[in-house]
């Protein structure tokens, strides 16, 4: 996980604030199933691969605790589509929308 991303667990986010603004990365655990609900990142940071740091760590976190991921917010999925090297590291339920 990058140093910059925080897993903030009693919110259900991991975040990323860079110049003020912070990116996040929704998300709620359902058993075993760490669903992936939404990943926002403001104007002013777009374009700087924030968003799959969010993702990345996501994995990570996942992975470390064996759990399934399930992308139902599209730019996880999608992100995690063009990068299988890191949905590799994770178990991915793809057809789940939990």
């Amino acid at each position: 996980m990058s140093d910059d991303v925080i897993d903030n667990e009693s919110e259900h986010r991991f975040v990323v604030t860079r110049d003020g603004r912070t990116a996040e990365l929704t998300y709620r655990l359902n058993g075993r199933r760490f669903v992936l609900i939404h990943t926002g990142v403001p104007e002013e940071l777009e374009g700087q691969g924030i968003g799959g740091e969010l993702v990345r760590a996501a994995v990570a976190r996942a992975a470390r605790d064996g759990l399934t991921v399930v992308p139902v917010c599209p730019y996880a999925r999608q992100w995690l589509q063009k990068h299988s090297d890191v949905a590799d590291l994770a178990e991915i339920d793809w057809v789940a929308q939990d």
